[in-house]
Order: structure tokens, then sequence, then C-alpha cells
């Protein structure tokens, strides 16, 4: 295939080579560039009538150092002046969806870690309580992994410790009791068997860990995004939120600047976040007065549960929506030619329009987007957390608190440490009704409860996303938790649409007991053994 191809002088040659990967093909990426300089050389792009290289060339060369800039401090008088005018002056949010950055926040407990991960358009890495053991304190200190505020008091602390030293104690236990339960086969790698083993420990002892736990994240997001969430952590009650709000922005100051100009605006971000405090207060207020804010003890009882409260659009739905890219007519059409089929000519055209699927990687067409479920789901709060991190969804989900009670997993009980879990769920909880009788409300309360305690949350999502979740979190490698709860929303999809539910092919039924991790790590392991032999 051919393409123009553009000519530059030595100098223009020089200049451009810094900043982009290649000077002669139609597809390259800009390097060694501010953020902000990127994202007003996009901006720009679309009404310029030129080449990137050109406009590169024309009208932001010159404001940049001839190195390009490390950091947006120095990004460029043109680049800034451009947000200035546009982004700011105008409110052009698209414009700051064209430049990110890769922000690492650590030490933040796992009631931040959910605040932190809210936005969906971005990108989250956490720690792992599959991989990551908490029985060691922190490196140089004698402190367990939990987040301390002197205004919780030393009895918070005491509480904290005790519930760590019950963790740490057990993960041996369980683990001896594993090995036995779960002994390596034949010619299985021992390696990966003793890494099964311990995610094994790890996994049915996570939920002893309290919600104080603290963890790493890396995210990468667009400047709107950012902006996005560090108002919304300015405005949250949590002083542990406001704090990791305040050293985004000044993290993102250094690389990024124009991208969270607004911020500190009192006629832009303090607006906002007068807004969102009013609104927080007010759904409050409104749940007060209408009695719907939850009592002690009302519904402890009833256990975890999976519930399918509504459903949106039908199979005849469905069909049309798959097939709508590939026909020449509007949909009134298309439905009325499939309102002809018998049962088994509509059962095998949704068979050959989700067609073969190799894998859980292959999806079927948008046209299962046309459908959508809302599930209200009670879980522990360590279940919550891997389903909660799922981007194309809506989730939303109420204050952990002790009200809708705590399990203890079978496995544990098994293992002999079924009473010390139960000793450091109720150490727990006093903790929790402790903090409220000292006056904290019920989200620093939280700090103190221990994962397995339950919550309540909706997931409202698309046929199409229901697929990608249920088939990934139903695999036998993921944690009972969460896999009871693909499979049950499967089950109430069959209910209302058994062909959507039959096009999960990838759906792992299987639930006798089993040392999930071991398929992962042997995978793992002959890796590293190709790679060292």
């Amino acid at each position: 295939m051919e393409y123009p191809v553009e000519t530059f002088t030595a100098d223009e040659r020089a200049r451009l080579e810094a900043h982009v990967t290649n000077l002669d093909r139609p597809v390259f990426a800009l390097v060694n560039l501010p953020e902000t300089a990127k994202g007003a050389l996009f901006a720009r792009y679309s009404r310029y009538p030129g080449t990137l290289r050109r406009l590169f060339l024309d009208e932001f060369a010159g404001s940049l150092d001839a190195g390009g800039a490390a950091y947006d401090n120095d990004e460029g008088a043109r680049a800034a002046d451009f947000y200035e005018r546009i982004f700011v002056g105008y409110g052009d949010d698209s414009i700051a969806q064209l430049g990110g950055a890769h922000v690492a926040c650590e030490w933040v407990s796992n009631v931040l870690t959910k605040v932190l991960q809210r936005p969906r358009l971005g990108a989250y890495l956490e720690q792992s309580t599959r991989y990551i053991a908490y029985d060691n304190p922190i490196e140089g200190t004698s402190r367990y992994r939990y987040y301390r505020d002197e205004q919780l008091g030393p009895e918070y602390e005491a509480a904290m410790d005790e519930l760590f030293e019950i963790y740490s104690a057990a993960i041996p236990r369980v683990m001896a009791w594993a090995a036995e339960r779960y002994p390596a086969a034949d010619g299985q790698s021992a390696k990966a068997h003793a890494r099964a083993i311990k995610a094994k420990a790890l996994d049915l002892l996570r939920g002893l860990l309290p919600a104080s736990s603290l963890s790493h994240m890396g995210i990468f997001a667009t400047g709107q995004t950012y902006e996005q969430l560090i108002l919304h952590l300015l405005a949250h009650p949590l002083p542990e939120a406001r704090h990791y709000g305040s050293m985004i922005l000044e993290s993102l100051q250094a690389v990024m600047p124009s991208f969270v100009s607004r911020v500190e605006r009192p006629e832009r971000g303090g607006e906002w976040i007068s807004y969102l405090k009013r609104r927080e207060q007010t759904g409050e207020h409104w749940a007060a007065r209408l009695g719907l804010d939850r009592a002690p003890a009302d519904d402890g009882a009833g256990g975890p549960s999976v519930r399918l409260t509504h459903v949106d659009g039908d199979e005849d739905l469905l069909l049309s929506a798959l097939l709508f890219e590939a026909t020449g007519v509007d949909e009134q059409t298309t439905r009325a030619a499939l309102a002809g089929l018998s049962d088994g000519e509509r059962t095998e055209l949704l068979g050959d329009l989700t067609s073969e699927r190799a894998n859980r990687r292959h999806r079927p067409g948008r046209g299962l987007e046309s459908l959508r479920y809302r599930f209200e789901i009670v879980s522990d709060y360590g279940a919550f957390r891997d389903l909660q991190r799922h981007r194309m969804l809506t989730c939303q989900w109420q204050t952990l608190t002790p009200d809708l009670g705590a399990g203890v997993p079978e496995e544990v009980d098994e293992a002999g440490a079924g009473e010390d879990f139960r000793r450091a769920l109720d150490i727990s909880r006093q903790a929790y009704e402790r903090l409220l009788g000292a006056g904290h409300d019920r989200r620093e309360a939280m700090y103190a409860l221990c994962l397995g305690y339950r919550l309540r949350y909706v997931l409202d999502l698309n046929a199409r996303e229901a697929m990608q979740l249920i088939e990934l979190r139903s695999g036998r490698e993921g944690h009972p938790a969460y896999r009871a709860i693909a499979h049950a929303m499967h089950e109430h999809i069959a209910a209302v649409h058994p062909a959507v539910a039959a096009a999960m092919t990838h759906v792992d039924r299987e639930t006798e007991p089993r040392l999930e991790r071991i398929v992962s790590e042997l995978r793992t392991q002959a890796k590293i053994d190709a790679v060292t032999r």
C-alpha cells in the first residue's frame, strides 16, 4: 500500500527525532514530551490541515526545550497557553482525555483502594492478598500493615494488632492442613504445589484481615479521570481520602499541571467539591428521613445472597441487535423477519451469531449489550473487592458494617482454625462498636472490620460484560467466594434468557473442594523452567 511520505530539512529531522518513533511511516508514537504538550498537540490536530509532525514543527517545537521536557513543569509555553484558553477557559473536557500519567499510591487502606478504583476510565493494579502474606511487620518496624490515626485511639490499635497476630498464627496451621489435604500429584512440580498451598491458605484466611490493611496501588489514567478522582477524594469524609487526594494532586502538578489546574480554583474545583459534599449529605438525610438507614442486626441472619432485581430487553431484541451491523434495513424490519422463525431456527441463529468460542476472551459482538441485568448481592467484603474492579459495569455499594454478619469457611474449620477465626470476627466487631461509641462515623469505624464481614452492593451490567465477568470469575483458579456469586448470576440469567446463558460456554461449573491455584502455578512453573534450562 502506498501513502504520502513527508520530507524534512536536516534541522527539522533533528528536531523531530527526539519526539517521534519514526519519520517516514504513517503510524508513529510521541515520546519524550510532557503530557500537556502531547494533549495540546492532539487537540489542535483536529483543526489543523496538515500532519502531526508538521504541526509540531510549526506551532509547538519552538516553545519546548530542544531535548524535550522531562516533566510538565517545563510543559512548553504554547501547550500551557492552549490549555489555559481552551480547557480552562471554555471547559472542553475532551481535551483532558488526551494525556495520561502513571501514579503509585502506597500504604493505602483497603477502604481507600475502593475509592481510588471507583472511576471507570482508568487502569488499576493492586497488591493481592492471595500472593502476599500480611504476617510480618512493615520492614524496619514492629508495626503490622494497617492504617493508623491517633484519632482512632489506642484500643483500635490493640484490636488490629490482635487480628494480625491471629492471622499470622493461623497461616502455618492452614498451610499444613492444605498440604495434607491436597498432596502433590505424581510428577507435579514441588515449587508450583508449594505456591498453590500458600495461595490456598491465604485465600481461606483473608477474611481475618481488617479493612484497614494496607496495600500498594498503581494507577494509569487520563487527566480528566484524575481531575474527577481528586475532586471526589477532596470531598470525601475520610481524612485518609482527603490526604491522598492532596498528594495525588501534588504529584500530577509535577508532571501535567495544566490537566489539574481547575481543581484548586474556587469557582471550578471549589464548587465541585461543595456540590459533592452536599450530594452525599442530602442522600444520607433522606435515607434517615425515610427510615432507610440500616438498624443494627436488622437482616444479618440472611447470609450471602445474589438476587436479579431488574432485566432490560428480550431475546428478540438480542437477535436483532446481533444482526444489525450485517443488515441494510431498519430494526423493525429485522424483528418482523425474526418473528417468522421457528424455535429451532432461532436457537440455530443465536448459536451461529455467537459462533464457536475457543476461549473466554473470544466474545460475541456488541449486540449482547442490548440486554441488561441488575443484581443485588450480599457477600463478604473480600469477594466484593474482586468484583468491584470490573470497569464496564455500574457498581454501587453500601458502607461495610457488621450488621450483615460474617461466615467462617468450612475448610478453616477443617484445618482447626475456626474458633480463632470467630474470635477475630468478635474482636473486630467490638472494635467497630467502640469507634462508633466514641463518636466516629461508620466510614471510619469500618477500618476495624474484618474482610470476612458482609456488605450489600449492586452490579448493573449488560449481557456482554456479564459474559466476561461470569466466565472469568467462575474459573477454577478463582476464590470460592466470588466463584459462587458468578455461578448464581449465571443461574439467574438462565432463568430469564436461557439462550444467553447457553452462549456463556466457558463457565466453570465444578464446585468440589480443590487446590484452586495449582493449574495456574503449574503453567507458571513450566515457563520458569523453560527459561532457566
